[in-house]
């Protein structure tokens, strides 16, 4: 990933970047914000900004919303300004980094704003399948339309493709269609002039142009909206973009790979997507198999990612007991990869002993509820690490108390209760918080504007300034 340093690296920040550089980051360094959002401009594949608490940390994020540049903040300053530490969440910071950094709070941090992406690990047949055909077409120029559930690695593929491409040695630009609001997207992905709307107080290139000579990742296409999916088709087409506010097309040379986890084609029947760009970038299709339909990946994604978060945090590196393997085997994994690696970071921290053993796995029950829309139930075989499917049993609903404290209200209001604080929980989120309530981003922000014009306080999203009152 690449992260931006704006401040000196004469001191503790300086080791930071060190900390930084060694988890496999590149850098960039700014001594100002102004020198900062100059860089932003011109390098739209930044990652993250590490920015010392002695800058106007308000304004700046400020002047990334008024120019559309949607990257998050990390603050950093001392340990024992708990004052300073508050105000810059309140000016919109993401998180507040303090100094002498700590190791293992970077490689969290670094992590928890790039998706870090692991290796490709593939034992199961279906998976092997998978990474075969991807193969197979990584040479041409077609364009890749990557399906799956949220978590079964996805990006990891399509990042394999670009390694096995003859793209390889430009540069593989990311952009999540749906983490960024609709008012920001359009300019992410094809930038703009100075002036082109308020805020846009100088030029700044777009994805696109940063991925020119490699590839373009689309990662969940269809939170795109529809009218900018027309744009997108003819950047596609034309093999040119326009500006914001710009007088003349670019010419752009870019692979995309696009991913959903969603099914498009029933996108295009319900109207929600472009047929046209559908079969644009539906040249190859590649579709990822669930975590829990290839149970051979399951043993050799824990065994490497309890290796890696040992090394993270400094503990000894353990096996995997039987009874552990048995245990992650008979899970239904509606989290996919994302849910084993978080299972095995926790396992790695939990346990006692030279093995991680299943008292250590910290899982939630194997019912119909945890299993996703691809698979029901599955519980393991004895002697075989082949699952079989049962019949799913009534997931679990609220009963009671629970149910009886929402007589009396209607179902807009209970409905409009449940999004803020789902939001609330998210700490304005609006990604995670529509991955809980099971609905598509595009319908959450529908509804939150509803509710921001009915005067309702709405969260804000994560990096936006929040107003701090006046005494």
């Amino acid at each position: 990933m690449r992260v931006l340093i704006i401040g000196s690296l004469a001191g503790e920040l300086g080791q930071a970047a060190q900390i930084a550089i060694a988890r496999g980051a590149r850098l960039d360094q700014a001594d100002d914000p102004e020198d900062g959002l100059e860089r932003l401009r011109g390098a739209p594949g930044v990652d993250l900004v590490l920015m010392e608490i002695g800058h106007d940390i308000a304004a700046f994020v400020q002047a990334l919303g008024s120019e559309r540049i949607a990257v998050p903040v990390v603050a950093c300053g001392s340990n024992n300004d708990a004052g300073a530490a508050v105000a810059a969440i309140r000016a919109g910071a993401r998180e507040f980094l303090p100094l002498p950094p700590d190791p293992d709070l970077i490689a969290a941090i670094l992590e928890a704003a790039s998706g870090d992406t692991h290796a490709l690990i593939v034992r199961d047949p279906l998976m092997a399948a998978c990474v075969r055909r991807a193969e197979q077409v990584a040479a041409s120029e077609a364009s890749v339309l990557v399906s799956g559930e949220s978590g079964t690695g996805k990006e990891v593929l399509a990042r394999h493709i670009h390694r096995r491409s003859r793209r390889s040695a430009g540069p593989f630009v990311a952009l999540n269609c749906a983490a960024i609001p609709d008012s920001l997207l359009e300019s992410e992905l094809f930038g703009h002039e100075k002036g082109a709307f308020s805020g846009a107080i100088a030029r700044r290139i777009g994805r696109f142009e940063a991925a020119c000579g490699g590839t373009l990742l689309l990662d969940e296409i269809s939170e795109m909206d529809i009218r900018l999916q027309a744009k997108l088709l003819r950047a596609l087409q034309e093999r040119e973009i326009d500006r914001l506010g710009g007088a003349a097309p670019i010419k752009v040379d870019v692979r995309i790979i696009a991913t959903t986890n969603r099914d498009l084609m029933a996108e295009t029947v319900a109207g929600r997507f472009r047929e046209d760009l559908y079969f644009r970038l539906n040249v190859v299709a590649l579709t990822v198999p669930a975590l829990a339909e290839r149970p051979a990946d399951i043993p050799a994604l824990a065994r490497h990612f309890a290796h890696h978060y040992a090394q993270v945090n400094g503990l000894p590196d353990r096996t995997l007991s039987d009874d552990a393997i048995r245990s992650l085997l008979a899970h239904p994994w509606r989290g996919n990869v994302r849910e084993l690696e978080n299972a095995m970071h926790r396992a790695v921290l939990l346990a006692d002993g030279e093995t991680i053993t299943s008292a250590a796995i910290e899982l939630g029950p194997p019912s119909a509820a945890c299993v996703g829309p691809a698979a029901a139930t599955r519980t393991q075989i004895q002697g075989s690490h082949r699952p079989v499917v049962q019949a799913p049993a009534s997931p679990e609903v609220p009963t009671g108390g629970a149910v009886a404290a929402l007589v009396g209200h209607s179902m807009d209001e209970v409905e409009r209760a449940l999004i803020l604080q789902t939001l609330a929980h998210t700490l304005g989120n609006r990604t995670h918080a529509a991955t809980i309530l099971g609905i598509s981003i595009r319908a959450l922000r529908n509804k939150l504007r509803d509710y921001a014009k009915e005067g309702l306080a709405v969260p804000p999203p994560p990096g936006t300034a929040v107003p701090v009152p006046v005494a």
